[in-house]
């Protein structure tokens, strides 16, 4: 097994889309883009890992293969790209790949993937054609789910990832009649807040809470799903609750 390219074909890859595969089950469990030898740079990186408390769950994928007398397999997917065409390549075997459910270790999803990624129809038709929310009529809270909702599983996905487990101080709690859950900038479904119970969380953390509420009625929903709040959105914004417009 070799771990590096030869400057000749380092010239000719330019910039390239690699995935990483485990041979125990032939699945991809890593997509990754770069040039020269950036896709040998992951086993390195695993090995400086051995003595380290905290290991990523690819490098940890990676020191399983090799315990076993193993290697991971390295497949270039595409290459010869520009910069750009690999980051789009990229993001798009990550998304299409989560969305059929394979294991990948990508710490984060591919660039743009959240306004281009993949989408069902009435998702695309859905963002294309809201209309921006200008204010909240009620006292509510927008609750972002675009890590934890998976739209293949409908709406009960829904539910279950705007409920739980939020850092709301008692007072806010306390005032908060519905919750509007929020993906991909699109209010998607309205809640009316019934009660709120204490999630588990690690210690000297803050407390987290979660709600039970049912799907508001038609006359306040109607206020809310498919408007867009992309245009009060900083790019980047780390925060996935929010009280205002």
């Amino acid at each position: 097994m070799f771990d590096h390219f030869d400057v000749n074909t380092q010239k000719a890859l330019q910039f390239y889309v690699y995935c990483l595969i485990d041979p125990r089950d032939n699945k991809v469990f890593y997509i990754g883009k770069g040039k020269k030898n950036r896709v040998f740079e992951h086993i390195k990186a695993a090995d400086s890992s051995q003595n380290m408390d905290v290991v990523f769950p690819k490098l940890e994928r990676i020191n399983s293969i090799k315990n076993n007398n193993l290697h991971v397999r390295h497949v270039i997917v595409r290459h010869g790209l520009t910069e750009d065409q690999a980051f789009r390549i990229e993001a798009t075997l990550i998304d299409f790949l989560g969305y059929l459910g394979e294991d990948l270790t990508n710490e984060v999803a591919g660039r743009h993937s959240i306004r281009f990624g993949v989408m069902h129809s009435d998702e695309i038709m859905r963002i294309h054609n809201a209309k921006p929310l200008s204010n909240l009529e009620h006292n509510a809270v927008i609750i972002n789910i675009n890590k934890s909702y998976d739209s293949a599983k409908g709406g009960a996905n829904v539910y279950e990832s705007t409920k739980e487990s939020w850092v709301i101080a008692k007072p806010r709690r306390s005032m908060l009649e519905y919750a509007l859950s929020e993906y991909r900038g699109i209010i998607v479904e309205v809640y009316k807040i019934h009660n709120w119970y204490q999630c588990p969380s690690d210690a000297n953390k803050p407390e987290r809470w979660g709600f039970d509420g049912t799907v508001a009625i038609q006359e306040v929903r109607d206020l809310y799903i498919n408007k867009s709040i992309s245009h009060i959105k900083k790019q980047g914004a780390s925060n996935p609750i929010r009280y205002n417009i």
